[in-house]
């Protein structure tokens, strides 16, 4: 009976050695077999290590570890190859980044004074708006000053006085498109009127 054993067991290792060299998967290999836990040491067998990366990668498929992936089957969104940045363009619109820190201050100032009126009607008073054009002057002034090279600074200096005189006008221009015809009841209740 011991002879029985030993001859099996032979006869499965060599069916094994058999099968491997002729690059066919075994056939007793199943979902419950241990993967190996790492790739072979031996130095200058790459063979073995891509046998061994090609049996994970089988195993993983078996298991279902790749089904139901998110975009599987569809084209991935937002490539557009004909850009030569396009992966560094979409992490920046994932990640959400702006140009603080990135882009030189002479870019930076070019797109602030593109937005600085919209800014500047978001504030609430002519102290806050005074200010934020001394700031933004100032950053201009010091931006001229850089030796660091990048391109040259285009971004001319705000007039406070005029900026704050244009802020006004359209500030009282939005109070009275939107001041209401007739107060609300409510309001009128409540104020006596």
């Amino acid at each position: 009976m011991d002879d029985v054993n030993t001859t099996d067991a032979r006869r499965i290792a060599a069916s094994y050695w058999f099968e491997r060299e002729a690059g066919e998967p075994h056939e007793t290999m199943d979902d419950t077999t241990p993967t190996p836990a790492g790739p072979p040491e031996a130095v200058g067998q790459m063979d073995s290590r891509g046998t061994w990366v090609e049996l994970i990668v089988d195993h993983a498929v078996r298991r279902g570890d790749f089904d139901n992936l998110p975009l599987a089957g569809r084209p991935l969104p937002d490539l557009d190859f004909g850009d030569p940045d396009w992966w560094i363009k979409s992490k920046v619109r994932h990640e959400g980044l702006t140009g603080e820190g990135v882009l030189p201050e002479a870019l930076v100032l070019r797109t602030e004074d593109e937005r600085m009126h919209t800014r500047l009607d978001d504030l609430r008073n002519e102290h806050q708006v005074r200010a934020t054009l001394a700031e933004f002057n100032h950053r201009i002034i010091e931006a001229r000053r850089q030796l660091t090279g990048g391109p040259p600074v285009v971004t001319p200096l705000r007039d406070i006085d005029s900026e704050v005189a244009a802020w006004h006008e359209r500030r009282t221009a939005r109070t009275v498109t939107h001041v209401p015809a007739q107060r609300p009841r409510w309001l009128a209740r409540f104020l006596g009127c």
